[in-house]
């Protein structure tokens, strides 16, 4: 089974990286962009005893700074 934990930061907060690819982006003459905000994605192989409460649990005591940060989840099998 695969846990899927997106992190991202939260709005308001500000993403350096994501203005840097936004620029770029325009620059190589991508039209049509608002914003960029770039995350991370980690991918958690585990078996069937892992359930959702504790990859919640995980997120927010390691994969994610809760203070600046905002996750989602999924459970694959």
């Amino acid at each position: 089974m695969k846990a899927i934990v997106n992190v991202y930061l939260k709005q308001g907060v500000l993403d350096p990286q994501g203005k840097a690819a936004h620029h770029a982006l325009g620059s190589l003459g991508f039209k049509g962009i608002n914003d960029v905000r770039i995350g991370k994605q980690i991918v958690l192989d585990v078996d069937s005893s892992v359930t959702s409460e504790m990859i919640k649990e995980m997120c927010e005591t390691l994969l994610a700074n809760t203070v600046i940060e905002d996750y989602d989840f999924e459970l694959k099998p």
